[in-house]
């Protein structure tokens, strides 16, 4: 049984259509995280899970069970859904004991310490049980929201760019321990945020969202090594095209010369397609006869950027710093360009 089911999932805002017809399905123990351009539907799709969102049409299923459908609207707290949220919404005059406890008014007493003491324990804020939220730390803020969410025992987690507000540090020192807890506590997720990084780290799977629908689901790896579109290649990071033409069944021509691919190639002899090339698939060398140029070096630690011009097109390039071979090229040095042997993602236009 899957732990969350949407199917043809609309939303409307006056005349503008937020969500169309979205599809997904989270597996139990499962971290999806949907990443898109501001406005494409992210936080909209979280809030119409957790039944906070109104004009909606489509169904919504959580562990098999209907919360949504043209003939009924679960109410919010009736879904077994724990939110996190990007302030932490921490009430400032209850201490952290409190705020933990506060969605645990129906249990006795006694039930309620249990669960407390027991994620303070798991957020590792045991000691911090009679604190204020305006005595602790950014970090120690969104635990407390974490702990307070998990202690609900929720069937499915949402967090909406709960890290944004944390400095690099300490947002990935957390990311790691909350999706450590969501594993132990075999939960399932569903995350919203802008940074690609951040998804990474966190999540097992990424839902790219564009214009109110998902246009590619799978893991990091795969959105970045093959993407179904321009729009999800230039997403998931850098880079740069290539012009080529069908050579025969396994090569294309292009101004880098004749590419071999490893896969049968399916379209026509003759046919002019562009080739996605990441920064990193793609060699450069110093030659005194290069018709390449180099424009502009970015040194960035571990590794550098180095921008060629060549033959009236830019390419970004991408070199590690580790051997240092790539570091004696300087701006105006003449180059010749390879493509790095890869998978070749190729695209009509």
């Amino acid at each position: 049984m899957s732990a969350l089911i949407i199917n043809e999932l609309s939303c409307f805002y006056q005349d503008n259509q937020v969500l169309d017809s979205l599809d997904l399905e989270l597996g139990k123990n499962e971290i999806i995280c949907l990443l898109g351009e501001s406005g494409c539907g992210k936080t909209t799709l979280l809030k119409a899970v957790a039944g906070l969102q109104a004009k909606l049409s489509g169904e919504i299923k959580i562990n098999g069970r209907a919360v949504y459908n043209n003939q009924l609207n679960v109410a919010p707290e009736k879904r077994q859904v724990g939110f996190i949220f990007q302030d932490y919404a921490l009430f400032p005059h209850l201490n952290v004991f409190e705020n933990v406890a506060f969605s645990l008014y129906p249990l006795p007493k006694t039930e309620q310490k249990k669960r407390v003491d027991a994620v303070l324990s798991l957020v590792q804020l045991s000691d911090y049980a009679q604190r204020f939220p305006h005595q602790l730390s950014g970090g120690q803020q969104q635990r407390i929201a974490i702990a307070r969410a998990l202690a609900y025992q929720p069937e499915l987690m949402l967090l909406d760019e709960p890290f944004s507000n944390l400095d690099h540090h300490v947002r990935f020192q957390l990311i790691y321990e909350i999706r450590a807890l969501l594993k132990a506590s075999s939960m399932s997720a569903l995350f919203v945020t802008h940074s690609k990084e951040e998804g990474f780290a966190f999540a097992d799977k990424i839902a790219l969202m564009q214009a109110g629908k998902i246009v590619q689901i799978g893991s990091a790896q795969n959105l970045y090594s093959h993407p179904d579109s321009q729009y999800v290649a230039d997403f998931m990071g850098a880079s740069n095209y290539l012009k080529v033409q069908v050579h025969d069944r396994y090569s294309y021509q292009s101004d880098l010369g004749v590419l071999t691919s490893n896969t049968l190639i399916e379209f026509s002899q003759g046919a002019e397609l562009n080739l996605l090339l990441r920064p990193e698939q793609i060699a450069i060398e110093a030659s005194l006869d290069g018709i390449g140029v180099v424009k502009q070096i970015d040194f960035l630690g571990a590794y550098q950027e180095i921008t060629v011009s060549y033959n009236g097109n830019d390419y970004c390039i991408k070199q590690s710093t580790h051997l240092g071979e790539c570091l004696g090229f300087k701006v105006a040095d003449k180059v010749t360009l390879r493509v790095l042997s890869h998978d070749f993602v190729v695209f009509t236009s």
